[in-house]
C-alpha cells in the first residue's frame, strides 16, 4: 500500500505519523507473515476513527493480528466472544443492589474500553447485537435511563466467519452500515505460508504477545486523527466520491445502494490514506483503494444477479469503470 511520493513540501506534519505507523506495523510483523492490506486498512480504520468488520476462514490470524494491533498500542483491550446466549447486559453492564449503601451501582461491561475485539459477531441473535447500535454510532451506552461516554479512543474490530453458517444471525444493514470498513483476509502466499512454518519451529514457546512492544500513545492517536481531518480533498474529489456513491442506488445489479454515510467514510478513508503516503492531498487513488472495504458490506445484489454469481465487487467494478476519474 505504498507508492512513489511526490516531490512537493507538505503543509501537514506528517512525518511523526509516517514514522509511527512504520513502527506500528514492525511490531505486528514480528509475528504476522504478510496480510500487509488487512494490517494497512486496520490502522487507516484507526485513523478514520472507525469500526472494522473481519471477514476470514478460521486460522488466518484475523483474531491474532486484532489483539497484536491493540498491543502496539498504549491503551486498554477487551475481548468479547459472541455466543448465542450471549445477553445484551453481558456486553454492557448491569446495574447491581449495594447491599451497604441500598442503592444501585452501574458495573461497566467489557465494552467500556479502548479497543474492542468482538470474536464471531454473528453469533449472537438480534437482541445481542442491536446492544451495539448506540455504542458504535454515538459513542455512548444508555442504561437506566443514564448516559454514560466512551472515551475518544474506541473501536470495534468484530470477526465472523464467512464458511459456516449452521448456528449463525445475518448482521442487519443498519449495524453493517456503522463499520466503515469489511477487510477479506485470504490465505497467505505459498513463500508466507512457507515463513509462517519457519517461525513457529524457531519460536520456542507459544508466548506471542509480549513480542510486541507499546510504541504508540492514545494521545498519539488523537493528534494523528486531527492531523487527517486536516487533508486537503478538491472540489472534484468530493464529486468522484458522490457519483460513485450515488450510482450505487441507482445501479440495476444492486437491491440496496450506499447511504451517505459511506460517502463520508470513502472521504475520511481516503485522507487517512493520503496522510499515511506523506501526502497532505487526496487523489483519486485514494477512493479507489478505499472504495471496495467502504461499499462491499453496504451493498445488495438482487437475488436474480446473485444466482448468476454476481459479487458486490464486480458491481463496483462496473461502477468505477463507468465514471470519469478526475485529474
Amino acid at each position: 500500500m505504498e507508492e512513489n511520493n511526490l516531490n512537493f513540501t507538505s503543509r501537514l506534519a506528517l512525518t511523526e505519523l509516517q514514522e509511527s505507523i512504520g513502527r506500528i506495523k514492525e511490531e505486528l510483523h514480528k509475528v504476522i507473515i504478510g496480510q500487509d492490506d488487512f494490517i494497512h486498512f486496520l490502522i487507516l480504520a484507526l485513523l478514520a476513527d472507525g469500526h472494522v468488520l473481519i471477514e476470514g476462514v478460521p486460522g488466518i490470524a484475523k483474531t491474532l493480528t486484532a489483539r497484536l494491533l491493540a498491543k502496539s498500542i498504549d491503551t486498554d483491550f477487551s475481548r468479547i466472544q459472541f455466543t448465542p446466549d450471549l445477553m445484551p447486559s453481558d456486553i454492557l453492564g448491569t446495574s447491581i443492589l449495594n447491599m451497604k449503601t441500598s442503592s444501585f451501582e452501574f458495573k461497566p461491561g467489557p465494552v467500556f474500553s479502548n479497543i474492542i475485539l468482538i470474536d464471531e459477531i454473528n453469533r449472537s441473535p438480534a437482541k445481542t447485537q442491536a446492544a451495539l447500535f448506540e455504542v458504535m454510532e454515538e459513542r455512548q451506552v444508555t442504561i437506566d435511563g443514564k448516559t454514560y461516554p466512551m472515551d475518544e479512543l474506541f473501536m470495534v474490530l468484530s470477526t465472523q466467519n464467512p464458511i459456516e453458517h449452521e448456528g449463525t444471525y445475518a448482521l442487519p444493514e443498519a449495524q453493517l452500515d456503522r463499520f466503515i470498513f469489511k477487510i477479506k483476509v485470504d490465505y497467505p502466499t505459498a513463500e508466507e505460508e512457507l515463513e509462517i512454518i519457519k517461525l513457529h519451529n524457531e519460536r520456542k514457546d507459544n508466548k506471542i504477545l509480549p513480542i510486541v512492544n507499546r510504541v504508540i500513545t492514545e494521545k498519539q492517536i488523537a493528534e494523528f486523527k486531527k492531523i487527517v481531518h486536516e487533508v486537503t480533498v478538491e472540489e472534484k474529489i468530493m464529486k468522484y466520491i458522490s457519483d460513485i456513491v450515488i450510482n450505487t442506488r441507482n445501479h440495476p445489479h444492486l437491491f440496496l445502494g450506499a447511504s451517505p454515510r459511506a460517502s463520508v467514510s470513502i472521504l475520511i478513508a481516503s485522507k487517512a490514506n493520503a496522510a499515511l503516503n506523506g501526502r497532505d492531498f487526496v487523489i483519486p487513488e485514494d477512493v479507489k483503494l478505499v472504495l471496495y472495504p467502504v461499499l462491499r458490506h453496504r451493498l445488495i445484489v438482487t437475488p436474480e444477479r446473485e444466482m448468476e454469481g454476481v459479487t458486490t465487487e464486480r458491481v463496483i467494478d462496473m461502477i468505477v469503470k463507468s465514471i470519469e476519474v478526475p485529474r
